[in-house]
């Protein structure tokens, strides 16, 4: 990737493919409006519609942290920050290898 260092990955890659997996089972498990989406994540509800549609946040985890997606969203919806969650989402896949395989993808 040309001398990134990881939490720029982070930042550009790693943080909105987060929010889109975490908005995508919002609004299609949960059945929850965009709206609402956006405001449990502290998002705008345009940036929760470039999630969805697939315009931002473009990783694919492979099937990595699947379950921990949907116990933060759980968590979430029960009243956890939002932020707390994604925090321990991020470390969770830093610490799965994500960072390694995002700089050899991009």
């Amino acid at each position: 990737m040309g001398g990134k260092v990881p939490c720029e990955i982070v930042t550009w890659y790693l943080l909105p493919a987060i929010r889109r997996e975490m908005s995508s089972i919002m609004v299609n498990e949960y059945e929850m409006q965009q709206k609402d989406a956006a405001k449990l994540l502290g998002v705008t509800n345009a940036a929760i519609s470039q999630y969805i549609s697939g315009k931002r946040g473009n990783v694919d985890f492979d099937g990595i942290g699947k379950e921990e997606f949907k116990k933060s969203v759980e968590n979430i919806v029960g009243g956890i920050p939002a932020e707390k969650e994604v925090c321990r989402l991020c470390k969770f896949l830093m610490e799965s290898g994500i960072i390694e395989k995002l700089e050899s993808k991009t």
